[in-house]
């Protein structure tokens, strides 16, 4: 198999860092697949994504990320590079609903989504058969009702004895219906991904698409986004919509806005394991 690598980076909009990363390239025997860019003009700041192979078998990463950072010292970048063959490690969190879930272990079983889902979390049983039917191992960890402090820090210190256990690289919250602590979010930083229906900041707490129903909406979306401290608000990576109309109820509102969650959910893991999203401040750079 041909040796394939993906660079992606950040830094002060200046002259030269095309020509410098592709000098790079060249000197080490190295074929551009597909390059994106991007200069945000508000920030001043350079985006690149480069998926490059190697026309020679003896490279290898280690000494490419050290022959690389020379050059990216003296432009002041962020950035990284991966294998473009190795399929991330995630874990999958969820609760009592369950299509997301499901849509992600249908895609990763059919190939669809380039990733090794290691383990489930659930504070409920009710996926385990599910699980066992992936051969994918099921963690329960129940959460009491009105549960302290003290409980919640235990729960999750066990959760992330899974992830540490597993060297997972990426967490999904497929409808994980539980708040993580802030200390829980900054363990998380940069490498787990939400999702939720699009009605926030309205139509908060339980059945949100009977709530828009009442309202009347035209509109029903999803977001994904990061997960921070600031809840619902961590920066966007991907979100959809669907119209509907005053003759729909809200059951039919509900499983197209589950539908949409399904989709774009999908996307924002496919695009994170491809290294695609590049944080911008409290936003994203997405190159699909």
């Amino acid at each position: 198999m041909q040796q394939e690598f993906i660079l992606t980076l950040s830094c002060p909009d200046q002259r030269g860092i095309v020509h410098r990363v592709s000098g790079f390239l060249v000197e080490q025997g190295c074929n551009i697949l597909d390059s994106a860019q991007y200069g945000d003009l508000q920030s001043d700041t350079y985006f690149m994504r480069i998926h490059f192979a190697a026309e020679t078998p003896e490279h290898e990463l280690p000494a490419l990320r050290e022959q690389f950072a020379p050059i990216a010292a003296s432009m002041q970048m962020k950035w990284e590079m991966h294998d473009a063959h190795h399929k991330p490690r995630v874990v999958l969190l969820v609760s009592r609903i369950g299509h997301c879930l499901n849509d992600l272990l249908f895609r990763y079983r059919s190939g669809l989504l380039p990733v090794e889902i290691c383990a489930i979390i659930s504070n409920h049983t009710d996926f385990y058969q599910l699980a066992a039917s992936y051969n994918i191992p099921f963690h329960h960890f129940p959460l009491p009702a009105g549960a302290n402090d003290a409980q919640k820090q235990a729960q999750e210190a066990r959760i992330l004895e899974v992830l540490a256990q597993h060297q997972t690289e990426l967490v999904v919250l497929a409808r994980y219906m539980q708040i993580l602590s802030a200390s829980m979010c900054q363990a998380l930083e940069g490498r787990a991904i939400n999702i939720h229906h699009s009605f926030l900041p309205s139509f908060k707490g339980a059945k949100p698409y009977y709530q828009a129903h009442e309202r009347g909406v035209k509109l029903i979306g999803a977001t994904a986004h990061f997960v921070t401290t600031d809840l619902d608000e961590g920066p966007i990576i991907e979100q959809d919509v669907a119209r509907v109309d005053h003759a729909m109820t809200p059951e039919e509102l509900t499983a197209i806005g589950r539908d949409v969650e399904c989709v774009v959910l999908a996307r924002a893991v496919k695009w994170f394991v491809e290294h695609r999203i590049l944080l911008n401040g409290h936003k994203t750079v997405v190159f699909r």
